[in-house]
């Protein structure tokens, strides 16, 4: 089967929001306050404790967002995006409003909603999916219907358990 724009067109998609998350998680273990200061951060925001959700975040961002780029296992990194965005859209986000010029939740929807929308189109031609698992059953999981399902479900539990378990907001004084 010959390449076609659709698969060039997933590939700049995943290549690009994939390592735009994973550099997020780089930076929150090797930028400017590491991990501490990731961790003093999320404190601050409810996220208790802060070093495990430190951790946590830096990670699943790498994580998701290379998986993301490689096209592996396309619906479960773009359910690790559902559940960072929804827990930050919530922590940070959700107060300010929409639009992310006053730092509202707007990217936050974006990067969640683009990531479960290449696991509903499947990864393309250019992914380790199709390279994988082109030619077993297990293909049909990781696109379409079930990839879309599997990406929003489990986002969705992992971001909503995530805050119901450890999210306590800050008391203002």
């Amino acid at each position: 089967m010959a390449s076609s724009a659709y698969d060039t067109a997933i590939l700049l998609l995943r290549v690009v929001l994939g390592l735009t998350m994973a550099a997020h998680g780089y930076n929150k273990f090797f930028g400017g306050g590491r991990i501490p200061g990731t961790a003093g951060w999320f404190d601050s925001i409810g996220m208790k404790p802060g070093l495990f959700h430190a951790r946590v975040a830096a990670s699943t961002e790498i994580a998701a967002g290379l998986g993301l780029a490689l096209g592996l296992l396309t619906p479960v990194p773009a359910a690790g995006f559902v559940a960072l965005m929804l827990v930050a859209a919530w922590t940070v986000h959700r107060r300010n409003g929409f639009f992310i010029v006053k730092e509202g939740w707007e990217y936050n929807l974006i990067l969640a909603v683009a990531a479960v929308a290449i696991a509903g189109t499947g990864a393309g031609r250019y992914s380790l999916d199709h390279l994988l698992f082109s030619n077993c059953g297990f293909y049909d999981l990781l696109h379409g219907w079930y990839g879309l399902a599997i990406a929003v479900v489990l986002g969705l539990l992992g971001g909503i358990g995530q805050l119901a378990i450890f999210f306590r907001p800050p008391v203002k004084s």
